[in-house]
């Protein structure tokens, strides 16, 4: 294991397993770490064992008193660091705090906490065996998979701080959840498809077991066949009515809104499976169909189970960031330190956050601090911050303590705003995906009438004994499950997939367009560079200094969202005179100070005539003549000509539209390798540019900062946005890039394109399928039975395709 102090990730630790009992280690026993020259000794379950502190002692020697020293025998990772200054949980005790966490139960209450720490399952042997033994403690259960701890405890015997205070000697640090009432109803629902999905396999198995003596032995007596039958129909009927109540229920959803649709053709073939099945086996009659009916079930419960696991993954981005901003908080006032709600928190107030714990709210830092942004970026390396530098909401501080004056709280920071845009987003379906249902919709249609007319037909024609099950076959092997199941989960392990790169897909159709794209379109200011310009030279052309001139720029530079902002940030003399700034897109800044017009951009704009606008300079100007003039430079990001060479090995054409002097751009497109380019383009411009190529027939994609380029970005095929530090409540792109690497662009470009590839595999194979199965089904050589094996098959085999466009870390083309 990498010791923190060489830069592990949070929580995101892969041991080796622990050593047999007498065996020395030459890293700390408990967690892993080095040793210091003298290390704390205990002899633990005899083992005589090495610390890295004495909170890992202290730890060890409790668990080994307590009687559960085979975690140490049973874990596969090291334990966590144990602080040898524990926290201080008292403020968890309070009624405010617990409100809306903590639910009343019989005896006592219940909370549900996440912890860091829990590596393994044996963690949560140990967190479930040390709490149960506390006093007062009701219940508890830990996860080792969600990192989640539900305690039930008596608060007449029992304080949650006391209890919460001996995971915290153990290693393990609570964090109130945020979200509980939609965790728990996530846990609600996902227990009740587990059972269904159980009950389901257990009527399943024993259901086919008896339709295999049925159907294969001809020498059974009468009274031994009624017995599978009647035992049959009472093990089928939980089967149909409790597991298959999803489908049921659905069914009678679209009969009310007159759209019969899947639901319709899958909860009707169970129950005339079913219920033919009960009738022929009151009347004695000659076959029963039970276990078609519950496999039918039965598959389609583990096919649909798939897929929610699959838009589980999917909404994980969502789940993490509503739960990433803590309940509780450290707020300094008066020189002194209160642990309070997050809720309680107001714009000014000073913050101080440990090593390890997430920000509760956008502030300025107060002090030097790094921060791990991977929760909002995708990206695991610390960010080394200065004084003045925003820190975000959802950012875990590092290595040491930060303090930061809070400037935006709750719904305003950009933590809430990526919620909200993740939630906007999964609350549309797209296009493919409503073309599926539509597709699916009008098969059911045609299938019923299809097995309308081979009812009849074997009825009145061929063998009316054989009417009921061959129509019956039909409806099972023909049921478009596969073809309602191909688009949604392939676009659910797409969004997963792209969510863990720090990837957000926003627009309903916005995967879909990207696959089509030939064209990409740059912006460069703040999306092939940095968006941090330096001022680079001062060239004063009138009766102005230097150093005056710098903070009129600043000045008037006050509060823009431009990039450009930032080259002139350090000159501002900080009073705030209230200045009133117009902005004119594309040109510059303007502003009345002392009774003379200033103005700040283009030389042509500055001056009110024809001027050197190429000349890679800002010109500041009163009342119109120049009195400074400023060179300012942008590097690039380090990724840029990586990710333009990949996005021209992908066979797409690269441009740029820029805003910045032609010289400017002509040195970034030579440096990254992009031969066609634009430069003084306002944003007028580059629309008229984009559609130009959309009139072409070209299929866009335009990538900006999403600063002066909503129009073009609600202009283009489909668009990509930088995050940056933008408000991104008011971002006009498809895609959102939360990390600071546009190597992301040519790889969700990448997945895009796969992504539409096996949406058309999973289309063509339940085509196909359906083409091949129903003359079989028609002829009366595929019975229910095996007709509900057919369709399942069919359904888990798209899943399963789809499934694959999650696997990996790495996005491939």
């Amino acid at each position: 294991m990498t010791p923190r102090g060489a830069g592990a990730a949070v929580g995101a630790a892969v041991a080796s397993p622990s050593p047999a009992a007498g065996h020395v280690r030459d890293a700390c026993h408990h967690c892993g770490e080095a040793l210091p020259a003298d290390p704390p000794r205990a002899r633990i379950d005899g083992v005589d064992a090495a610390f890295c502190c004495p909170g890992c002692a202290a730890a060890a020697r409790w668990i080994a008193e307590a009687g559960l020293a085979d975690y140490y025998r049973l874990r596969s990772a090291d334990g966590a660091r144990v602080d040898p200054d524990p926290e201080d949980f008292a403020a968890w005790d309070r009624d405010d705090v617990l409100a809306g966490h903590a639910v009343a139960i019989a005896g006592g209450r219940e909370i549900t906490v996440v912890v860091d720490g829990m590596r393994c399952a044996a963690c949560a042997w140990l967190i479930d065996r040390a709490l149960a033994g506390e006093e007062g403690v009701l219940a508890a259960g830990a996860n080792a998979v969600t990192g989640r701890v539900r305690i039930a405890w008596d608060p007449a015997r029992a304080r949650l701080s006391a209890l919460l205070a001996r995971l915290g000697a153990l290693g393990y640090r609570a964090h109130l959840a945020g979200g509980a009432a939609a965790e728990r109803e996530r846990r609600r629902e996902r227990n009740t498809l587990i059972a269904r999905l159980g009950v389901a396999t257990l009527g399943a198995l024993q259901a086919m077991m008896y339709a295999d003596a049925l159907y294969y032995d001809a020498t059974m007596s009468v009274p031994m066949r009624d017995l599978f039958r009647w035992t049959a129909l009472l093990v089928s009927t939980p089967v149909v009515f409790f597991s298959g109540w999803p489908f049921l229920a659905g069914m009678a959803r679209e009969l009310r809104a007159r759209a019969p649709a899947m639901d319709t053709l899958i909860a009707g073939s169970v129950l005339l499976a079913y219920l033919a099945s009960a009738v022929q086996t009151l009347r004695g009659g000659a076959v029963v169909w039970f276990d078609a009916a519950v496999m039918f079930v039965w598959f389609l419960l583990i096919a649909r189970f798939l897929g929610a696991m699959a838009r589980q993954r999917a909404g994980a981005v969502l789940d993490v960031l509503a739960r990433a901003r803590p309940a509780l908080v450290t707020r300094e006032v008066d020189g002194r330190r209160e642990r309070v709600p997050a809720a309680a928190l107001q714009v000014g107030d000073v913050l101080r956050v440990a090593p390890g714990e997430a920000l509760a709210a956008d502030g300025e830092l107060l002090a030097p601090a790094a921060f791990d942004e991977s929760l909002l970026t995708g990206e695991s390396v610390p960010v080394a911050k200065s004084a003045g530098d925003t820190a975000w909401a959802g950012s875990l501080c590092r290595e040491a303590s930060a303090r930061l004056r809070v400037t935006r709280i709750a719904a305003d920071t950009r933590l809430s705003q990526l919620v909200r845009l993740v939630e906007d987003a999964q609350a549309h379906r797209p296009r493919l995906a409503r073309v599926a249902d539509r597709v699916a919709g009008q098969v059911v249609t045609a299938l019923l009438v299809v097995a309308a007319a081979v009812f009849a037909l074997w009825s009145w024609q061929v063998s009316p004994e054989r009417g009921f099950e061959i129509a019956l076959a039909v409806l099972i092997v023909t049921c478009p499950c596969a073809l309602s199941l191909a688009v949604p989960t392939a676009l659910a392990s797409a969004h997963a997939a792209l969510a863990r790169r720090g990837v957000l897909v926003l627009a309903d159709d916005a995967l879909d367009a990207l696959a089509e794209v030939d064209t990409v379109v740059f912006d460069k200011t703040g999306t092939l560079s940095r968006g941090q310009p330096r001022l680079l030279a001062t060239r004063v052309l009138a009766d102005v200094d230097a150093a005056a001139a710098r903070a009129l720029a600043a000045r008037l530079e006050r509060g823009s969202a431009h990039p450009l902002a930032y080259a002139f940030a350090a000159f501002d003399p900080g009073d705030r005179d209230g200045l009133v700034v117009t902005t004119i897109p594309g040109h510059g800044l303007e502003a009345d100070i002392d009774g003379a017009r200033w103005r700040l951009g283009r030389a042509s704009f500055a001056t009110g005539t024809a001027g050197d606008d190429d000349a890679g300079t800002l010109v500041l100007a009163r009342d119109e003549v120049a009195v400074a003039e400023f060179t300012v430079a942008d590097p690039l990001r380090d990724d840029a000509a990586d990710a333009v060479a990949a996005l021209r090995t992908a066979g797409l054409d690269v441009r740029i539209l820029s805003g910045d002097g032609a010289a400017a751009v002509a040195a970034v497109a030579a440096e990254v390798g992009i031969e066609r380019f634009a430069a003084r383009q306002l944003p007028q411009d580059k629309l008229a540019a984009v559609r130009a190529l959309q009139a072409q027939g070209r299929r866009v994609l335009m990538v900006g900062d999403g600063l002066n380029d909503a129009p073009v970005l609600a202009a283009a095929d489909v668009s990509i946005a930088l995050a940056g530090g933008a408000d991104l409540a008011h971002r006009a792109a498809g895609i959102v890039v939360l990390a600071d690497r546009l190597g992301r662009i040519p790889e969700t470009i990448a997945l895009a394109r796969r992504t539409r590839a096996v949406v058309r595999q999973n289309f063509g194979w339940a085509i196909a399928y359906n083409l091949v199965a129903l003359p079989f089904a028609a002829i009366g050589v595929v019975g229910p039975g095996l007709a509900a094996l057919g369709m399942a098959a069919s359904s888990l085999l798209v899943t399963g395709n789809a499934l694959r466009l999650g696997r990996g870390a790495k996005i491939a083309a």
